[in-house]
């Protein structure tokens, strides 16, 4: 067996461990009754112990250089450096803080379960002060091996290679630009605002209208399966993805584009190179990426007129509540509906022109506290401040509406909610180019007719896996490097010159 043959081997049980974490971190989510969170959290801080002693196995780094010298193919070239990667960064984290990290981030995100609806900051600060102080120790390990800053090494494990210094010109473009264009927005919407459709909206009815867009985006309901959570999220493997959404009886487009947000994360699992999922390079590129999928079919898809013209009888036959003669249930209302912009609190139900605002807030914020230069008692005041500068609003004492409404910080996920900005820049972009390419997609989506676009995500995305980097994806994905300038223009083009 060849040097790169025992690595093979080895990843292949890794990922096998990691598909059954997967299926229990989902289940912990979704299924778990209350009672079971300090026994499963203790079983997944073992289960990550175990998977991270295999990652750091001395024998990989002999194998790997062995491999250097042996003829591989191209990809097995790209798995070979997406091994090591692993590898080195693994190392870089001792196995006791990777087990201290799992065991805190379970219990606080379980609490946080409970304080969220409760609005009980306090109870939750000493459990995020641990938190916080683990990812720091981790950011310090990870700087003393790489060099890096500390928040960057952090960064770099949802998005490789993205720093502080490259995501700062572009944050601070969107903060000048996005304010006024919010307002300049709101102002256009206030001439004609839509009509509210009236409830209540049965959750079984929108379950199914749910799993039917499901069915029409491509979802293929023999390898994943739709449920409820707390918050929102696509977890499982490839060969299984569970996706997650929740209802309200008052309205059904937060519900139904939550399914349609998470399908598209889906869509991209189950496009991943089949031959290729038990190994590094077979999973996704990178955070932004997986964020540009949702994104590509919340945002720039299925809020589109087309869709909207797809989407209206479903929605009047879908709701006992309809009245499809009624202004309300007309195809430009629903238009006017699905994309209105507002200021708001939560991040989740934010329009495309306010998020990237929500999400620049909670990246300097985060920053500041991976730096040091923050600590959980100040987050309410610093949230606070940064709320009423980039959207107007107050969050003094309203912490379920406020720091306590993300499910990111109690799990840990430290450098992960600058991705979400980067893949709307991406999806903006790829979205462009697939248009471009097949000038059809449009007219297609106004049939409910995914197949065109999802065809192109799958050679050029999907199908891709690690192969390539992500300069090199988008480089032949769309000709270009990553520009702001399509996601600038998508907005002004929806929003202020679409009649």
């Amino acid at each position: 067996m060849t040097s790169y043959d025992q690595l093979h081997t080895h990843f292949a049980r890794l990922n096998d461990l990691y598909h059954v974490g997967a299926v229990a971190q989902w289940d912990e989510a979704a299924m778990m009754p209350i009672g079971g969170g300090e026994t499963r959290g203790q079983a997944l801080a073992t289960l990550d112990g175990i998977t991270h002693g295999m990652l750091t196995d001395s024998r990989i780094g002999a194998w790997a250089a062995a491999a250097q010298g042996e003829s591989l193919s191209t990809w097995q070239q790209a798995n070979l450096r997406e091994m090591q990667r692993s590898y080195h960064n693994a190392t870089c984290v001792p196995a006791d803080l990777v087990e201290r990290s799992t065991l805190a981030t379970s219990r606080c995100e379980q609490a946080w379960r409970q304080y969220r609806p409760e609005n009980n900051w306090q109870a939750m600060v000493p459990l995020l002060e641990n938190v916080v102080a683990l990812a720091r120790e981790e950011a310090r390990a990870r700087s003393a091996v790489t060099g890096m800053a500390l928040y960057d090494t952090l960064l770099d494990s949802y998005e490789p290679g993205m720093t502080c210094a490259q995501l700062d010109p572009l944050f601070n473009e969107l903060k000048e630009f996005l304010p006024g264009l919010l307002d300049e927005v709101i102002e256009r919407q206030a001439q004609h605002p839509p009509l509210l459709p009236e409830g209540p909206f049965a959750i079984e009815e929108q379950r199914q209208v749910g799993l039917e867009m499901m069915r029409t985006l491509g979802f293929n309901f023999e390898h994943g399966r739709l449920d409820v959570s707390h918050h929102p999220f696509c977890g499982g493997v490839p060969s299984d993805v569970r996706i997650t959404t929740r209802y309200s009886n008052d309205g059904f487009v937060a519900s139904l584009m939550g399914v349609i947000h998470e399908t598209g994360h889906a869509l991209y699992e189950q496009g991943l190179p089949a031959a290729w999922q038990a190994q590094p390079v077979g999973q996704a590129l990178s955070t932004a990426v997986h964020e540009s999928q949702s994104l590509i079919m919340e945002m720039q898809a299925c809020r589109s007129r087309e869709f909207l013209h797809f989407l209206t009888p479903h929605l009047q036959r879908g709701f006992t509540a309809a009245q499809p003669q009624s202004p309300v249930w007309q195809e430009e209302n629903l238009y006017r509906l699905f994309t209105r912009a507002q200021r708001g609190f939560i991040r989740v139900d934010a329009d495309e022109v306010s998020y990237p605002l929500h999400v620049i807030l909670r990246y300097e914020i985060e920053r500041e506290l991976i730096e040091g230069t923050l600590e959980v008692a100040g987050i309410p005041e610093a949230w606070d401040m940064r709320m009423q500068a980039y959207l107007g609003l107050s969050t003094a004492g309203n912490y379920r509406d406020g720091c306590l409404q993300d499910v990111h910080w109690p799990a840990g996920l430290f450098g992960y909610f600058p991705t979400y900005t980067l893949g709307a820049m991406t999806a903006a972009q790829l979205f462009a180019a697939a248009k471009r390419t097949a000038p059809a997609v449009p007219a297609q989506l106004a049939e409910g007719n995914f197949s065109t676009l999802l065809g192109w995500l799958r050679e050029h995305v999907h199908g891709q896996g690690k192969f390539l980097d992500y300069t090199a994806l988008m480089q032949r994905a769309t000709g270009e490097a990553l520009k702001s300038s399509h996601f600038r223009g998508h907005l002004r083009a929806r929003y202020l010159e679409d009649d």
